[in-house]
């Protein structure tokens, strides 16, 4: 673990940038986000907007761990990525995948509001067209009934490697898991919990994924890796190129990856505080990133938006430092 720098020192290395995308994802238009600039290098507080403290304070003890800490050893030098693709319309899918070359993963968002299993499908089927392996995340956003008629639905025309979180609760996760023939990965009930561990204990999973910034840090995620028996997808919260180079130190890091790692969602971005690369053979190298000083200056966000994450790291802050008056 490392020690909480002072308050003070925190808020003096704080970088807040607006980072445009391509297409709406996860509801946004825009991803807002913190940097720090500390002593070791650089770390990301990307908690999303409407987190409350208790839940963002993981998310800055990533960010200060980055920034203040030593990384891991690496058992690795490339990590592979699966393509993200949103709830966008099947038209839409080959302009989206080819901001992924060589991948041989992608993960398809279904469940969305508004949308129907009829474009799920359609969404899933037109990514199958262009890249031999597909998971598809629901985030929760289905009951059991409609994840088992779902399951059924997706796989008419071919495999799915796994459906990510299904159903929002570890119950319904050990029961769709009895239900079905597709494997379940858990995602938030992993990272949302109170105890990370209890969806492994249920045999409510297939899968891990977890995401380094909302557990609390690579070595929260490694403490977590070590004391379970299921495979491991390390992924991202939206990160910028900061926390994606964070996360993929964190797959570089575990002993074992069977499965491409959701850390290709930088390519929803128009613009990112470094020029992202494009992955080669479906990977991406392993090894922390410093912001191009340009860059930071041109996205940086406004006066009083950089205000209101000050405001939200002096919030969080105590929690991590529980003495602090």
């Amino acid at each position: 673990m490392v020690d909480v720098p002072a308050l003070s020192d925190l808020l003096d290395r704080l970088h807040v940038v607006t980072l445009p995308m391509r297409v709406r994802f996860r509801g946004i238009t825009s991803r807002e986000l913190a940097l720090i600039e500390g002593p070791a290098g650089w770390g990301e507080f990307g908690a999303f907007v409407e987190y409350r403290p208790p839940e963002a304070a993981h998310w800055l003890a990533s960010a200060v761990e980055a920034s203040y800490g030593q990384p891991p050893p690496a058992r690795r030098d490339q990590v592979p990525i699966n393509a993200t693709v949103p709830a966008v319309s099947a038209a839409e899918v080959p302009n989206v995948l080819a901001r992924f070359p060589g991948i041989a993963t992608a993960k398809v968002k279904v469940a969305e509001p508004g949308q129907s299993l009829a474009d799920d499908i359609d969404r899933v089927n037109a990514v199958r067209d262009l890249v031999p392996i597909v998971r598809v995340d629901a985030n929760g956003g289905w009951t059991v009934p409609q994840a088992a008629r779902a399951a059924a639905a997706l796989t008419a025309d071919g495999p799915l490697e796994y459906l990510e979180q299904p159903c929002p609760t570890v119950p319904e996760l050990a029961e769709l898991r009895h239900l079905v023939d597709v494997p379940i990965a858990a995602d938030e009930s992993i990272r949302k919990a109170d105890d990370p561990l209890a969806v492994v204990r249920a045999g409510a999973a297939d899968i891990a994924v977890l995401k380094v910034a909302p557990l609390g840090g690579i070595s929260v995620m490694l403490s977590i890796a070590a004391q379970i028996d299921i495979p491991i997808v390390v992924s991202s919260a939206l990160d910028s190129a900061v926390g994606i180079g964070y996360g993929l130190t964190a797959a570089a890091a575990l002993p074992e990856l069977h499965h491409a790692c959701g850390l290709g969602t930088g390519r929803l971005f128009v613009d990112d505080v470094v020029e992202v690369a494009d992955p080669v053979e479906g990977c991406l190298p392993a090894g922390p990133v410093t912001p191009d000083p340009a860059r930071l200056r041109t996205l940086a966000a406004p006066a009083e938006r950089r205000q209101w994450w000050i405001d939200r790291v002096r919030a969080c802050y105590p929690l991590l430092v529980p003495s602090v008056e």
